[in-house]
């Protein structure tokens, strides 16, 4: 039986990664890439359908305790029972041309300890038995396309479609295992030095640390999130995954299950943001490459998501197999929201490559020829309705933030022309007008003045914490009352305990998202209000919510997609990016740290925060 979720530690190479429990258990691994399909599926399912457990032999008394080695992705995870201690050390070798390597090693700590191994292979998420077999002393599993290849000195023996093995190690003894995956028509992979690998691994992520820019009071939070990016990173093309998962519930039980194994554009700006004011300009030159890529060509064909590689086809279909998680079905592979339409994705791209040639990235006649591109079919398209930035179920709307993103790709258009002279007096004359149009529009159709805020779409009384970002992006002043009431209202009905959904609940949730069930507290979005509370001056609050926000983390410094305050459990795709980039993003902002690389000048923010109100901005308010 999978743990808890909170109960998952990551480890990774930059292109896969593998969830490990408290209890030594790899339920998760797909490869070679975090798309792949699964060869450890237990998290999904049972035993059965894959896993590989180290822990101490028996049923006798245990402490367990774990910890990433210093500033690394190097999991240590500590034993104790009546006859010793032991150390059990997990972690993926970056790959530099070799195939995927994943690396336990055992090592006494005090007295003699008996441990055990249990190891179950299954390819294709736990639905296909490998044949197993011995070849020059190794252990060998090929089925179809795929082979890993495990070494170690201890001797496994096969059980019940399983390989299984107890040990003992005494204090200062190391006893190694390395699992590598190979495709099965290619020729045996050369065997891995435990020992130096990890030498290796602890050196590259030190090294990769080193780099970081930020030494502020939230400093550890800040790394631990940036390796979690980094792990979520698929290094040969600089996409990066929204999680390392697919189809651990938002609602326990129910049918809110998503793949998350992909890219998804609506995070471009925070994520170029959060590694370019930390330092780390050569991640997010390549984070803004892969964007570049994978949205050229025909604008009307801009998905919200792509695979790591910049793929288009993520055809959903259903493991039924596979239980689910916590009997949470169905588990779904591949993602149908990709054939939305999300409009608020064109103005993340603009602002994205915006916020990249303001910091210096890479900017040349190519990327405004592919902005010029999309903003010609934001012209035609933007009044119109869609799925908004949650990729609704329901029926398609005009959508706040959807529109507040349409304003945000003319107004960057429009600053370009201003400052850099990028386009012609003709189309930047068109720009201004759409942009002044478009912000008229929302502050009209999208306020209810009788619940003092922006709402969820057009007509709506209903709340929806995307409206936070209105003013991250600029679209009115800090200080404007109508911004001030959007804020409270949602810190008011959307939030508990300063956690924040994404909407309204019970039955109106179902009339928008076209789904059963409810969900937590989305994580992002209370990091979202963080960031808000200190733009509008209530920094005390914000640093109270950010710190209640920290405490909610696993005993590693992870965070999945939600917490559901019902259980007091994290729920959700685990490790989630769309939470530690604003966590990373909020720390920053209560620090004033890297104020330059903010998509909106970090200045004007924190001046126009202490400015009073002293009228209804006109229509064209908050524009660069």
């Amino acid at each position: 039986m999978a743990g808890l979720i909170e109960d998952y530690a990551i480890i990774g190479d930059m292109q896969s990664a593998a969830l490990i429990s408290k209890d030594g258990s790899a339920d998760w691994l797909c490869l070679p890439r975090f798309d792949s399909p699964a060869c450890f599926a237990g998290l999904l399912g049972s035993e059965q359908n894959g896993f590989w457990r180290i822990a101490p032999a028996g049923t006798g008394p245990r402490e367990v305790t774990r910890r990433y080695q210093g500033e690394t992705l190097v999991l240590e995870t500590d034993w104790h029972t009546a006859d010793g201690a032991a150390r059990v050390t997990d972690f993926m070798l970056p790959r530099n041309g070799q195939p995927p390597v994943m690396v336990r090693i055992i090592e006494g700590l005090a007295g003699a300890i008996e441990m055990s191994c249990e190891l179950r292979f299954r390819f294709g998420y736990g639905q296909i038995v490998p044949w197993v077999r011995r070849i020059d002393g190794r252990v060998v599993a090929i089925a179809g396309p795929d082979s890993l290849w495990l070494d170690t000195p201890v001797q496994l023996s096969g059980q019940k479609l399983a390989h299984r093995a107890t040990f003992t190690v005494t204090a200062g003894e190391r006893v190694p295992f390395v699992l590598t995956w190979m495709p099965s028509h290619e020729s045996a992979p050369d065997a891995v030095d435990a020992h130096r690998a990890l030498t290796v691994t602890a050196r590259f992520w030190e090294d990769w640390v080193s780099r970081c820019t930020y030494h502020g009071p939230y400093r550890d939070a800040v790394i631990r999130s940036l390796i979690t990016l980094k792990a979520l990173t698929y290094k040969p093309t600089g996409g990066i995954v929204a999680a390392a998962t697919t189809s651990l519930p938002e609602d326990l039980g129910g049918e809110r299950n998503w793949d998350y194994r992909y890219c998804w554009l609506r995070d471009a700006t925070i994520t170029l943001e959060a590694l370019l004011r930390t330092g780390y300009t050569e991640e997010a030159l390549a984070w803004r490459a892969w964007l570049a890529r994978a949205v050229a060509g025909d604008p009307n064909d801009v998905q919200i998501m792509y695979g790591v590689a910049g793929e288009r086809r993520l055809a959903e279909w259903e493991a039924d197999w596979l239980p689910g998680y916590e009997t949470s079905a169905p588990v779904r592979i591949g993602n149908a929201a990709v054939n939305q339409r999300q409009l608020d994705v064109y103005g993340e791209v603009i602002d994205a490559l915006t916020l990249g040639r303001l910091s210096g990235v890479a900017f040349d006649s190519h990327s405004w020829s592919l902005q010029r591109t999309l903003l010609g079919f934001l012209e035609d398209h933007w009044d119109e309705p869609d799925e908004g930035i949650w990729e609704v179920r329901g029926p398609r709307r005009h959508f706040v933030h959807s529109k507040v993103m349409a304003w945000v790709a003319f107004d960057r258009a429009v600053h370009a022309t201003d400052t850099a002279g990028l386009a012609s007096r003709g189309r930047a004359e068109r720009w201004r007008e759409l942009r002044d149009q478009i912000h008229q529009q929302v502050c009209e159709k999208g306020f209810d003045p009788a619940r003092g805020a922006f709402t969820q779409y057009y007509g709506s009384s209903q709340l929806d914490a995307a409206v936070l970002l209105m003013i991250e992006v600029g679209f009115l002043p800090a200080t404007d009352p109508r911004v001030v009431g959007t804020v409270e209202a949602i810190q008011r009905e959307l939030s508990s305990d300063g956690l924040v959904r994404r909407y309204e609940q019970a039955e109106k949730q179902s009339e928008v998202d076209g789904l059963s069930g409810s969900e937590g507290a989305f994580l992002a979005c209370s990091f979202w209000l963080v960031n808000a509370l200190t733009m509008i001056g209530r920094d005390d609050e914000a640093r109270a919510l950010f710190e209640r926000l920290l405490s909610l983390r696993n005993d590693v410094g992870l965070l999945s997609e939600e917490y559901d305050p019902r259980y007091r459990r994290l729920v959700g795709n685990m490790p989630q990016a769309f939470s530690h980039v604003p966590l990373i993003q909020a720390a920053l902002n209560l620090d004033a740290h890297g104020t330059e690389h903010c998509r909106r000048p970090a200045g004007r923010k924190q001046q126009a925060a202490r400015e009073p109100a002293t009228r209804e901005p006109a229509a064209g308010d908050g524009q660069t």
